[in-house]
């Protein structure tokens, strides 16, 4: 099931567990460390509550704080997000399955790590044509399918910020090279539900990808694909609906 985006608060949940959950994911989102002033106005939590909470994730290795007293995730934070990961893909695996009796196509998983989109699961098509994303490889968010779909799940200014940081380098002619136009292409993300990448990857490849989560708590993509003369023809339509599908049951497993 996909967790409450952060700021919802479950009935009978522990005030001390939700803070220090808030501390994590403010810390999460930000691409460098930060002190205890500005975890405070990201979290709205009373100074005092975040030095001790802080100093209890510091022991823990949740956190780590450098030389100028700031803050940012430790090596436990990193060892939990790898073991969720592979937890994800372990429960990813039947309903990319799924996907690939569906439609005959490569099904993949992926996930956002930093500013790189990384492929965390797949079960390949049953074509001898087919393409294949190599499970743990890491793509740039830009040129891919699953990439805009997570790009479009987080808010705007946080989108443009990892843009900005990774560039928007052609890696086939197709591919969206300027930052207000991808901005556009994200507004049609959000709206249509889905995402294409029509050969901007690779030549002759074409993806189509799905959010797994609800908006604003999106924590996955689920993608199909294959060459680009099998999603000729208004073939997307169709397998958008089914991945749809899918997807939710995903989440709610």
């Amino acid at each position: 099931m996909v967790d409450a985006p952060a700021g919802s608060r479950a009935a009978g949940s522990v005030q001390s567990v939700d803070r220090s959950l808030d501390l994590l994911e403010a810390l999460a989102q930000e691409e460098k460390p930060v002190g205890v002033a500005e975890l405070v106005e990201l979290t709205g939590l009373p100074q005092g509550t975040v030095h001790r909470l802080l100093q209890s994730l510091n022991q823990r290795g949740y956190v780590r704080r450098d030389a100028s007293r700031k803050y940012s995730l430790g090596a436990s934070a990193v060892r939990l997000a790898d073991a969720a990961q592979r937890s994800l893909a372990r429960s990813a695996r039947p309903h990319l399955a799924e996907l690939v009796e569906l439609s005959g196509e490569t099904a993949n998983l992926a996930v956002l790590e930093g500013d790189d989109v990384v492929y965390v699961a797949q079960v390949p098509s049953p074509h001898t044509l087919r393409m294949f994303a190599e499970v743990g490889r890491h793509v740039p968010p830009h040129s891919t399918a699953v990439g805009k779909v997570l790009l479009a799940g987080m808010p705007r200014e946080r989108a443009l910020a990892v843009l900005r940081r990774t560039g928007l380098a052609p890696r086939t002619p197709s591919t969206i090279t300027d930052l207000d136009e991808f901005a556009t292409e994200l507004d049609l993300v959000v709206v249509q539900g889905w995402a294409a990448d029509e050969e901007e990857q690779e030549a002759g490849v074409r993806c189509v990808a799905v959010p797994v989560g609800a908006p604003g708590a999106v924590v996955a993509a689920l993608s199909l694909s294959g060459p680009a003369d099998r999603f000729a023809g208004g073939r997307t339509d169709g397998l958008v609906a089914q991945m749809q599908r899918v997807a939710r049951a995903f989440a709610d497993a």
